[in-house]
C-alpha cells in the first residue's frame, strides 16, 4: 500500500509543475501538485462526490429536457420542430475570397470586361522628338514580357490581380545592359505584404518595406501597380475586400435561388377529398401516386370527389431577379462597368442609338482610365523619352462605310497617308513609297476648299450646310 501511495504521488509530482498549487484529481481523490493531500477526508470526499453528483445532474437534465421535449445546450433552449435551425449560413464576419467571389456572375464578368479589353488593345511605343512622336518597335518587355504565354495574357493577369485583388504586384526577372526591365512575372497578392503605416523612415509612405513570402525585397526589384488608393498608403484598396457584404448577399441570393428550384419552394399543389376524411395511410399512397404521375408527366385523372390545386409562385414574386439585378448594378457602378453587360440595370430610360456608340462609351467611361494609369506604369520601366500607350480605336469597330469615310477625311486634311490606311486594312504599301505623302490633297491639287458652316432655324438643333458654289471633298 504505501508502494502504490509513493508511486501515485510520484505519478502526481510529474504530471504537474513544482510551483503549481492548483488541485489534481488522482484517481478519485483530490491532491495538489505535490501529490500531498488538499485538506481533510471530508473536503475531499465532498469534492469527489460534488464532480460525480455534477455529472449524475447533467444526465438527468438532459434526460428531462429530451423528455419534456427541450434541447438543452449551454444558454440555448430551442424546441424540437420542423424550424430548420442549422438554415441561413453563416453570419457575416466570414472572409471573402477570389475564389469565392467569382462564383457570382457579376464579379466574374466585370473582371473580364477589363481585362478581356485592355488585353486586346494593340500596345504602341513612341519616342518623343521635340513637338512630334516618333513610333518605334516594341521593346523586348513587351514582346515576350513572361514565361508564360504571351503578352495578351501577361496584361490580362495584371488587370486581374488589378481589379479583383486591388494591386499588381510583379518581380522582375531579367533586365538588359542597362538594367531596364526586359521580363516581369506577376506575383500572388497573397505572397506580397507591404508595411507603409509608420510616419516615417523605414515602413513609412514613403519609404516602404516590402515582403514576398517573408523575405524582404528591395523596392526596385518589384513592379507595383495599385488601383485605388488612399493618401499615405502604398497598398491598393482591394474591391472583393471592400465590397464583401455586397458579394456575400449576391451570393446568398444565388444560393438561395438554386436550393428554391432543386427543392420546388413550395408544394406544387393540394389534393384533397371533398367527400371524405382520408387517413394518412391513404394519404401516403395517393400522395406517391399522384407524384409518380407528376413526374412522368402524365394526365392527372380523378374522380368528382377529388380537387386538386397548383400552387405556384411566381419568380418575380419571389424577388430572386429584383435582388440578383440590385447586386449586378452595384458591382458593375465598384469596378466602373455598363451594368447592362453584367446582368444590371441602368438608373434611366439609357438607350444606344448604336454599336458603335455603345463601344464608345465603354471605351470612354470605363477602359480610359485603366489604359492611362497602365501606361504610366508601363512607360516608368522605358528609358527617358520613351512612351507607351493603347491604341483605344481598334477597339472601335465600325461598319466598313464609316471606316472608310474616316479614311477618307484622314487623308484629305493629312492626317493618314495612303500606306497607313492600307496598313489598318492589313494590306501592302504602294511601291516606291508613293503611299508615305502626308500632304493635304487641297494643297496637292492647289484647290480651293470651303469648311461648311454652321446654321440652324431652331435654336435647339445644328445642322451643316455647304456654301453654294464651294468645292467638296470627303
Amino acid at each position: 500500500m504505501a508502494r502504490w501511495w509513493r508511486s501515485r504521488s510520484g505519478a502526481a509530482r510529474a504530471a504537474a509543475p513544482a510551483d503549481d498549487g492548483a488541485p489534481v484529481l488522482v484517481g478519485d481523490t483530490w491532491m495538489d501538485a505535490r501529490g500531498h493531500a488538499r485538506a481533510t477526508w471530508r473536503q475531499m470526499a465532498g469534492a469527489t462526490w460534488r464532480r460525480r453528483i455534477g455529472t449524475i445532474g447533467r444526465g438527468v437534465r438532459r434526460a428531462g429536457g429530451w423528455i419534456a421535449g427541450v434541447e438543452v445546450r449551454g444558454e440555448q433552449r430551442r424546441g424540437i420542430s420542423s424550424v430548420p435551425w442549422n438554415q441561413g449560413g453563416p453570419v457575416g464576419g466570414s472572409s471573402m475570397s477570389t475564389e469565392l467571389a467569382l462564383r457570382l456572375a457579376p464579379v466574374y464578368a466585370a473582371g473580364r470586361i477589363l481585362a478581356s479589353n485592355l488585353a486586346a488593345a494593340p500596345l504602341r511605343q513612341y519616342r518623343q522628338l521635340g513637338d512630334a512622336m516618333q513610333q518605334l518597335p516594341l521593346s523586348s518587355l513587351f514582346v515576350q514580357p513572361s514565361v508564360q504565354g504571351v503578352t495578351h495574357d501577361w496584361i490580362w493577369r495584371c488587370v486581374a490581380s488589378m481589379a479583383y485583388r486591388g494591386n499588381a504586384i510583379g518581380y522582375i526577372t531579367s533586365t538588359d545592359y542597362y538594367e531596364y526591365p526586359t521580363g516581369v512575372e506577376w506575383l500572388n497578392p497573397d505572397w506580397v505584404s507591404v508595411e507603409d503605416q509608420l510616419p516615417s523612415g523605414p515602413g513609412s509612405f514613403t519609404d516602404p518595406i516590402w515582403r514576398v513570402l517573408g523575405e524582404v525585397v528591395p523596392a526596385e526589384n518589384l513592379v507595383h501597380i495599385p488601383w485605388f488608393t488612399l493618401p499615405g498608403r502604398v497598398w491598393g484598396l482591394s474591391p472583393i475586400g471592400a465590397f464583401a457584404t455586397t458579394v456575400r448577399t449576391g451570393l446568398a441570393a444565388q444560393d438561395y435561388t438554386e436550393q428554391w428550384f432543386q427543392s420546388g419552394g413550395v408544394p406544387p399543389g393540394t389534393f384533397k377529398n371533398t367527400s371524405q376524411t382520408v387517413n394518412q395511410d391513404d394519404a401516403a399512397t395517393i400522395k406517391a401516386r399522384l407524384v409518380e404521375a407528376i413526374r412522368s408527366r402524365q394526365p392527372v385523372v380523378y374522380g368528382k370527389d377529388w380537387d386538386y390545386n397548383a400552387i405556384t409562385i411566381p419568380a418575380h414574386e419571389a424577388k430572386f431577379v429584383e435582388t440578383m439585378r440590385l447586386t449586378a448594378t452595384q458591382i458593375a457602378v465598384i469596378f466602373g462597368v455598363p451594368p447592362e453587360m453584367v446582368g444590371g440595370e441602368t438608373g434611366g430610360s439609357m438607350s444606344y442609338s448604336s454599336p458603335e456608340q455603345r463601344e464608345i462609351e465603354l471605351v470612354q467611361f470605363s477602359l480610359l482610365p485603366w489604359m492611362t494609369k497602365l501606361e504610366a506604369h508601363f512607360s516608368s520601366l522605358l528609358p527617358r523619352g520613351q512612351v507607351v500607350k493603347f491604341d483605344a480605336d481598334s477597339l472601335i469597330r465600325v461598319d466598313a462605310l464609316t471606316r472608310w469615310g474616316i479614311y477618307e477625311r484622314a487623308r484629305l486634311i493629312g492626317g493618314m497617308n495612303i500606306d497607313e490606311i492600307r496598313q489598318r486594312e492589313d494590306l501592302a504599301p504602294l511601291p516606291d513609297g508613293k503611299g508615305q505623302d502626308y500632304t493635304a490633297l487641297p494643297i496637292l491639287t492647289n484647290t480651293q476648299v470651303t469648311l461648311p458652316t454652321i446654321r440652324s432655324d431652331h435654336p435647339d438643333r445644328l445642322r451643316l450646310v455647304h456654301r453654294e458654289g464651294a468645292e467638296k471633298h470627303g
